[in-house]
Formats: C-alpha cells, sequence, structure tokens
C-alpha cells in the first residue's frame, strides 16, 4: 500500500509537468503564429506604401489622365487600410476620393466610381458620424458602376454593393437587405466564377444569414476553384489576397464542422 501510495504521489507531479508542458508548447506557438502574421503583416504594408508613393509620382506628372488618377485612388484605397489611426486613414481616402472626382471629370468611367465608393468606406471607418451618410453615397456610386462595367474588376461594383447591403444597418437606419445583398453577391459570383473571393462572401454571408446548406455548397465550390485559381493568380500583387482568403475559408469550415 505505501508503495502504491509513492506510486501514485509521483504520477500527479508527473501529470501536471504533462499538462504544463502542453500549455507552454500550445503557447509557443501561439507566440510564433503571432510574430509571423506581425512579419507579414509589415510586409504587405510596406508594399501597400511603395504602391501608393509610385501611384502618386505619376499621377501628379499626368493629373489629367484618367487611367493614372483611378489607378491612384485604387492604391490610396489599399494603403488606408495600414494607416496607423483615423486622422491618417482619411486623408489617404480623400485624396482617392479627389482624384475619382477629377477623372469623372474628363470620362465617365466604372473603375472611377468603383473607387470612388472603396474610399468612401475607408473614410467611413475614419468619421463614424458621417459614415451612414456616406453609405448612401457608397451605394450610388457602385450602383453607377454596374451600369458602366459590371465586370470591373472580377465583378467589384457588384460584390461591394452586395458587402454594403449585407454589413449596413437595416431600415430605418440604413439601407442594410439581406435580399439585395444576395442578389449582388450572386450577381458577382456569376460575373466573375474564378474570382475566390465572390464564392468566399456568398458562403460567409450564408453562414450570417444561418443558412447552413448554401454555405456548405459554397465552400464545396470554393474547395474545388481553389487549385485552379493557385495557379492563376500568382505573383505578389495576389499574396495578401491569399493569405487572407485562406484564413477565411478556415473559419467558414471550422464553423460548419461545429457540433
Amino acid at each position: 500500500m505505501k508503495n502504491e501510495k509513492k506510486q501514485n504521489g509521483w504520477k500527479k507531479p508527473l501529470r501536471r509537468l504533462h499538462v504544463a508542458g502542453i500549455f507552454m508548447a500550445v503557447l509557443f506557438a501561439a507566440i510564433r503564429a503571432v510574430c509571423a502574421d506581425d512579419a507579414r503583416d509589415k510586409i504587405f504594408a510596406a508594399r501597400a506604401q511603395a504602391a501608393f508613393e509610385r501611384a502618386q509620382a505619376q499621377y501628379l506628372l499626368q493629373t489629367n489622365n484618367p487611367v493614372l488618377g483611378w489607378q491612384f485612388a485604387r492604391a490610396c484605397y489599399d494603403w488606408a487600410d495600414w494607416a496607423t489611426n483615423k486622422s491618417e486613414r482619411a486623408v489617404i481616402a480623400k485624396a482617392g476620393m479627389a482624384a475619382c472626382r477629377r477623372v469623372i471629370l474628363f470620362t465617365n468611367c466604372a473603375a472611377a466610381h468603383y473607387y470612388m465608393g472603396l474610399n468612401m468606406g475607408q473614410l467611413a471607418q475614419s468619421e463614424a458620424l458621417h459614415g451612414l451618410k456616406l453609405v448612401r453615397e457608397m451605394e450610388h456610386e457602385w450602383l453607377t458602376a454596374i451600369e458602366l462595367d459590371p465586370r470591373f474588376d472580377s465583378a467589384g461594383p457588384e460584390r461591394s454593393l452586395g458587402l454594403l447591403y449585407r454589413d449596413a444597418p437595416g431600415w430605418p437606419l440604413s439601407i442594410g437587405n439581406r435580399h439585395k445583398a444576395q442578389e449582388h453577391l450572386q450577381n458577382a459570383a456569376s460575373l466573375a466564377p474564378d474570382d475566390p473571393e465572390n464564392m468566399l462572401n456568398l458562403a460567409e454571408s450564408y453562414l450570417k444569414w444561418g443558412d447552413q446548406p448554401d454555405a456548405r455548397d459554397e465552400l464545396a465550390a470554393l474547395d474545388a476553384l481553389w487549385p485552379k485559381a493557385q495557379k492563376n493568380l500568382t505573383g505578389e500583387t495576389w499574396e495578401r489576397d491569399w493569405y487572407d482568403w485562406s484564413k477565411r475559408r478556415d473559419v467558414v469550415r471550422q464553423k460548419l464542422n461545429a457540433p
């Protein structure tokens, strides 16, 4: 009996050490993941800043060039994602909006209205009180872009409008509307079926609405598309997208597999 007690007495500390070892391994893995994310974010931010500076320099040399104008607006939108505070985000977004307004003076192109709406979205994040008013203006810009070229940027106007209707507050506060959201997100997937973003948005939206069967269908379609898209959408330009899409797809899968 005494020997058994002694053995059991040793087992308890050993169990504690084993559990502590597992905990520390998980903790170190989490720390490594966070450090990797931070390092990756720094790379993406540096690339966005460099692209912004290049686009700005080219645009300032030819401010009457519509293509350089909307390309600068696109760079503003991307760079605003990495702003360190709301004031900086607002300044960058307003620069993009100003470029779009100038482009529209010369040509009424889909790109200018599309990036006008996207930069308005950045501005809305930095100016909460002004945000609800901007929602209506964003809706107008993307509806105009759809009329001009719904396929631009892999059906970007349809995609953006669908997400706006999905995420905005509903009536009477704002324009949020599930039916419209679903219509425009499905349009985006139909117009650009080779873009993983469009199927991923649908899968996330169905999950948000509690429609698991349709979310599973969209995830299955996304999984089928994934290898082909990885071969076609390559290079530094797509690295941030793939990183984002992979994380989001994993979240959708985990939620669908959860009891």
